[in-house]
């Protein structure tokens, strides 16, 4: 017979074994629910982002409309309209694949397939913390921007089936091949280039496609005379004003959304530098404006607004906020020094596309070095400056080769009876306003 002791063990062994596993069990089941639950908020936050962006193209048209004549106003919401249906089609069809080939291997270029394609394995928490779908409808709202800021920056004089022809494989080529350099693991990327959420991957690249675009089409008629500089006003500055605010607001999403996740101490700092980075680039362009022209220029301000959004996009969230308000500020002293500069090279820009975008990126993709928070090797600024040569290079290079294309076969400018009677009228037959 076996001693008293034995026999408890071998009752007592089991049963702690037994409730070891269910407690083990139940510890996996908790985690799991946890996961889900993480994985559906952030999956959430990012389409919620992805809506925000999308307003975005509300701003960009409310903003261009109001900075045209009102004899041009359908154009520029015609364009815009299209900007966003090109920009997901193309994307679909070509860009998201181009611009994530899901390789590491670095390099310039990865030849793309054609179409999305998505595995099983993607819809689920394999492929990250977001699905497939979630991925793409994001970053889509981001391609059409580029061909946007350049839809600005040429209103009033260029051809409407020129700009949608230029918009369409802009978006569907450059754009992506550059975004790959950085966000699709290229070559920029191995180097140590920074960009969190797109000074130069987004913005300068549409400015450099402006800069190019307004070079090949020369100034609007009347704008730079003999006598000087004369001022085209936009006909509705209120309309202008909607479009700003629409943007700052959007921007919370272009910037908060690129956290890729919600975790709540980044999303919030992301949200606190962007909002003051506008807000110290409202402050800068106020000042500076008035120094240089005597007078409250609101539009001055807007773009101010505007410049320090776009220079706090590339390191929002890798600063301090006092840093953010530096790069704001000085982001709005920027904004009319570079409306100026563009003005004295007789390079027209109905709504300051080029000094926003252009400058701006730069700016703030420079000051990733400057103020960023990174170990050594990342956001250097030999790499911010080789980056931002390079994205530039090839923008500027492509935009002007196709704008130049264009122009020797369709042409790319109305002609001056059609931009005196207005574009509504000639490319539309549909004025804005009875």
């Amino acid at each position: 017979m076996l001693p008293t002791f034995l026999n408890i063990s071998n009752k007592v062994v089991p049963e702690l074994i037994e409730q070891s596993e269910t407690a083990l069990a139940a510890a996996h089941s908790a985690q799991a629910a946890a996961d889900t639950a993480m994985f559906t908020t952030n999956n959430l936050w990012i389409m919620v982002a992805a809506t925000m962006v999308f307003v975005m193209h509300l701003g960009f048209s409310t903003l261009e409309a109001g900075f045209v004549r009102r004899k041009n106003v359908v154009n520029i919401l015609f364009k815009n309209s299209m900007i966003i249906g090109i920009g997901l089609m193309t994307y679909w069809f070509v860009g998201f694949n181009l611009m994530y080939p899901g390789v590491n291997e670095g390099g310039f270029f990865v030849w793309p397939k054609f179409f999305l394609n998505p595995t099983p394995q993607d819809m689920t928490m394999a492929y990250g913390d977001y699905t497939y779908w979630t991925d793409f409808i994001f970053q889509a709202m981001f391609a059409a921007t580029g061909a946007t800021i350049v839809s600005g920056a040429v209103a009033e004089r260029i051809k409407l089936n020129s700009f949608l022809i230029f918009a369409t494989l802009f978006v569907m080529i450059s754009y992506p091949i550059t975004g790959f350099w950085k966000w699709g693991a290229g070559w920029l990327d191995e180097l140590g280039f920074y960009d969190f959420a797109g000074s130069t991957i987004v913005h300068s690249v549409g400015g450099w496609a402006a800069l190019a675009g307004i070079i090949l089409l020369k100034p609007r008629s009347g704008k730079y005379t003999p006598k000087g500089i004369r001022a085209i006003r936009g006909h509705s500055i209120p309309l202008a004003a909607v479009g700003v605010f629409l943007l700052w607001f959007g921007w919370y999403g272009f910037n908060g959304g690129s956290v890729l996740n919600a975790n709540p101490q980044l999303v919030s700092l992301v949200f606190t530098t962007t909002s003051m980075a506008a807000a110290a680039g409202a402050i800068g362009a106020a000042i500076t404006s008035y120094i240089m022209f005597k007078t409250h220029d609101v539009t001055m301000v807007m773009n101010g607004i505007l410049g320090g959004l776009v220079g706090i996009t590339a390191s929002a969230d890798s600063v301090s906020v006092n840093s953010a308000v530096i790069i704001g500020f000085i982001a709005g002293i920027l904004i009319p020094l570079a409306v100026s500069f563009f003005d004295k090279l007789k390079l027209d820009d109905p709504v300051g596309a080029t000094s926003v975008h252009l400058v701006c990126g730069i700016w703030g993709t420079l000051a990733v070095a400057i103020f960023g928070n990174f170990d050594q090797g990342v956001g250097e600024l030999s790499d911010q400056l080789i980056g931002i040569l390079a994205v530039g290079a090839f923008s500027f290079t492509f935009a002007f080769l196709l704008f130049y294309i264009l122009k020797i076969t369709i042409g790319i400018r109305v002609s001056e009876e059609e931009e005196e009677k207005g574009l509504d009228i000639c490319e539309h037959e549909l004025p804005a306003y009875n």
